[in-house]
């Protein structure tokens, strides 16, 4: 018996989001996916029972604004369990040991839709335990007292919150791909990362940080008088004017990202098409530069969280006065080296290979003349050397897997356009042929896009943004929301004629 006849009783039988039978009219896609966004700003405010105020540190920093949620809410865990699921099915599938054709078999694509819910399930719960139970989410004395239960019971209690919100998230998404507009991962991070980004140019205190000042309202203190700023002909000046109070370089760069990402997306090949039997029907399919979208980023962006996530929780098993991880009563400084912010509890790497391995989030990571890193220049080139190999190589990788995984490679579009009547004038109409050509330009514009989102992110982080926002979050942002208004233009088209349907599948 193979593992697919052993595993189809369970796998099939998930609770599923049931599919529409027909056609959704837009405005109730609409309808759906304003509901869910509104569902998951209110989640984000629900905090956990039995934390209490300011107990909850900062577990995964600067990926926040990429995964989602908020801290010390019910939605703690945020989309990170379904992208770490993705991870794990993109290597199996890529090296091909599922054995599933999810291509053309509906019961193999039933059976990976069920092992990617199974994974996220338990990926949540091995993301929710040592937030925890590893000292992460400390439980309040007076709840557990006032309840009549253990300390360890409320952490029950509290493991049992994050995990039924991280389920919350599953489907939540999940009625987003089926009913709603565009998918829920991108919608919450669009939804997350937009809320600081306004907050950032606007608010007056409290973005994370306390006394935090929006951009506008801190040029209204410059001008009035109330925020001094030292010459702009020196160097302490241009630091103010760019880095410090002015924030100019956030400004330029947040623009800068519209722009490039914008442009990027317009960037295409397009192949021409005609209709087999209607003669004068023609058409173009484009092969954009960013073909693989920059959602495969975003698992990129994740393993480098989870990787941090390893390392934070052994370093909380070290005693409470040492700076390095310790395991088996060893002291490893080399693996890594760690200091405690003043937000929320905040270890972050200052040493060894944790270090190495974490992105650049900011300007002030970099800039050694700055004086707010204690590192090295020497090391500081070397982490962002690493970050850079990390982002362009992994950038590049994702993306093949994610064209292949997802119907967009070679051999799929081949039989798409043949299933539509379309051809490639001055060839066969025959899928192999048409895939022969496609070949030519989808793997190499795949590697290239994928590598370019990657080295695009790290420049974005490097310059920092508007908001306490980091490049990479704001990247995705643009990007994503740029595809949403692609696809509502779609769905419109589709409203209008409806013979387009068919055309569009």
């Amino acid at each position: 018996m193979s593992w697919k006849e052993a595993a189809e009783p369970v796998l099939t039988r998930l609770p599923a989001v049931q599919r529409p039978t027909g056609h959704v009219p837009f405005k109730r896609k609409l309808g759906w996916t304003a509901g869910v966004l509104v569902l998951y700003f209110f989640l984000t405010n629900v905090p956990i029972y039995g934390l209490p105020q300011g107990g909850a540190q900062n577990i995964f920093g600067q990926f926040r604004s990429i995964l989602g949620g908020a801290r010390g809410s019910l939605l703690q865990v945020g989309i990170g369990p379904i992208v770490t699921a993705s991870i794990v099915l993109q290597l199996l599938g890529g090296a091909d040991l599922l054995g599933l054709n999810t291509e053309e078999n509906p019961r193999d694509q039933a059976l990976y839709q069920g092992l990617q819910k199974t994974l996220v399930i338990v990926m949540t719960a091995l993301t929710a335990a040592p937030m925890v139970f590893a000292g992460f989410l400390a439980p309040s004395q007076q709840v557990a007292a006032s309840l009549g239960i253990s300390t360890t019971a409320l952490q029950w209690l509290m493991f049992l919150q994050i995990f039924v919100g991280g389920m919350m998230i599953l489907y939540m998404d999940e009625i987003i791909s089926k009913w709603g507009v565009g998918s829920g991962i991108g919608l919450f991070i669009i939804a997350g990362v937009s809320q600081r980004l306004i907050g950032g140019f606007f608010t007056w205190s409290g973005i994370g940080q306390e006394g935090y000042v929006g951009f506008f309202p801190q040029w209204y203190d410059i001008i009035t008088g109330g925020t001094e700023l030292a010459s702009p002909l020196t160097l302490s000046g241009l630091s103010d004017l760019f880095l410090g109070p002015g924030r100019l370089l956030g400004l330029i760069t947040t623009v800068l990202i519209f722009v490039v990402v914008v442009y990027a997306e317009s960037v295409r090949v397009e192949i021409p098409l005609s209709h087999a039997r209607v003669k004068g029907a023609r058409g173009r399919f484009p092969v954009k530069l960013i073909y693989a979208s920059v959602l495969p980023m975003i698992l990129v962006r994740a393993l480098q969280a989870n990787i941090q996530f390893v390392g934070r929780i052994l370093y909380s098993r070290a005693p409470q006065e040492e700076t390095a991880i310790v395991l088996f009563g060893q002291r490893l400084p080399w693996l890594g080296q760690y200091t405690t912010g003043s937000s929320g509890g905040f270890a972050s790497p200052t040493g060894g290979l944790f270090y190495y391995l974490a992105p650049i989030y900011s300007p002030e990571d970099w800039m050694w003349w700055l004086g707010e890193t204690a590192a090295a220049p020497w090391q500081i080139m070397l982490r962002v050397g690493v970050d850079l190999t990390f982002m362009i190589v992994g950038g590049g990788i994702f993306a093949i897997f994610w064209v292949e995984t997802t119907g967009m490679g070679p051999r799929a579009t081949a039989k798409q356009i043949q299933n539509s009547g379309m051809q490639i004038p001055g060839f066969r109409q025959s899928p192999g042929v048409t895939e022969k050509v496609l070949e030519r330009y989808i793997p190499q514009v795949t590697v290239i896009g994928g590598a370019l989102v990657g080295l695009l992110a790290v420049a974005a982080n490097m310059l920092g943004t508007i908001g306490q926002v980091t490049g990479t979050g704001l990247l995705l942002t643009v990007s994503i929301t740029y595809k949403l208004y692609e696809e509502i233009a779609e769905e419109q088209l589709m409203e209008m004629h409806p013979m387009m349907r068919e055309m569009f599948g």
